[in-house]
């Protein structure tokens, strides 16, 4: 069943087009993560959704119902930032039970909902620390307590791990991931890292210039980018002009193989750096660099002919810089793009 609908919105600044004519759906108990870089309109589509933000165009809908002219703070929506916003000078409990008082009903009960929010995100016991004696991840945990108290229908994140570490992003986006499947919650948060949204979401949004560039689940979006431009915002650099004629195409490094029924005559192809494979003979390429990425090494190769590949392989007997290496091409790993419009 649909809980959000998005039928038509944009936001125009004068003449230009933050939001432009945005068609979304996100289903009861679903995790939907909106991708895309500085200035593609992400975090405004969020602001409108939680009524922070007036459209020019469209309506928005919440269980069925219009939320045009409806305030923010009747929305039922919760909204959680990446700097927290968490009130200094109240402790944790208070900050907490600050999201338990936008909902309203008994201050008898506070006490116990609050320990169990805090228990929920994993701060059990947390209730009298003050704010400023918090880590960032720990400051984290307790705006998502704040955000979950009212019993949010929807839970919107705006970059909510942006501000976190590495290893703590990691660590957490896999514990949200857990928490909101438990609890069935439906969300919708924005970042600009696919990794934390492929690890967050069931589906993702990619936008481009206040726009969907495309909409899929995780391995749809990573395995068949819809245009070259979501294929390079994901990092992949292997993307070349083609002719396809049956089941190989033409390229500047050679003849590449391509899936059977792809699109023939001009294209734009990519090939993902794990279908780059090196073996005994092949397209001859110089190794310019070589990173370690912990599974595997990232290798960057110089051919005779056509601009630098990007290739994977495995940490053994991985080749050097300046070592000469032959490669061929897997067809399960080239994509034909559809043009761009």
């Amino acid at each position: 069943m649909t809980l959000l609908q998005l039928e038509g919105v944009s936001v125009r600044f004068g003449e230009r087009a933050v939001v432009d004519s945005v068609d979304l759906e996100v289903a009861e108990h679903e995790i939907v993560c909106v991708l895309g870089p500085s200035g593609s309109g992400k975090s405004t589509l969020l602001r409108v959704v939680a009524g922070l933000q007036q459209v020019s165009e469209g309506r928005v809908l919440l269980g069925g119902d219009d939320q045009s002219g409806v305030p923010a703070h009747r929305r039922g929506v919760g909204l959680m930032f990446q700097d927290h916003q968490l009130f200094p000078h109240r402790d944790v409990g208070a900050n907490v039970s600050f999201g338990l008082r936008m909902r309203g009903g008994a201050r008898a009960s506070y006490a116990s909902q609050v320990a169990e929010l805090l228990e929920l995100v994993g701060l059990p016991g947390a209730q009298g620390r003050a704010v400023a004696s918090l880590s960032g991840g720990e400051q984290q945990r307790v705006a998502l307590a704040r955000a979950l108290a009212p019993s949010p229908r929807l839970l919107m994140l705006d970059e909510p791990l942006g501000q976190l570490d590495r290893g703590l992003r990691e660590r957490l986006v896999v514990e949200l991931q857990e928490l909101f499947s438990r609890l069935g919650t439906t969300v919708l948060a924005v970042t600009h890292d696919q990794g934390e949204a492929f690890a967050l979401a069931d589906r993702v949004v990619v936008m481009r210039d206040g726009r969907i560039a495309q909409a899929g689940t995780p391995l749809e979006v990573w395995q068949r980018p819809a245009s070259e431009f979501v294929a390079r915002f994901l990092g992949f650099e292997n993307v070349v002009p083609a002719v396809v004629s049956g089941d190989a195409a033409g390229t500047p490094w050679g003849k590449v193989p391509v899936p059977e029924g792809s699109p023939e005559g001009e294209q734009r192809l990519l090939i993902r750096p794990a279908g780059v494979a090196l073996c005994a003979a092949g397209l001859r390429c110089e190794v310019v660099s070589r990173t370690f990425r912990g599974t595997h090494v990232a290798l960057r190769l110089r051919p005779g002919a056509g601009p630098e590949l990007e290739a994977e392989c495995g940490l053994d007997g991985a080749p050097a810089v300046g070592d000469r290496v032959a490669v061929t091409f897997t067809p399960a790993e080239v994509v034909v793009l559809p043009p761009e419009l």
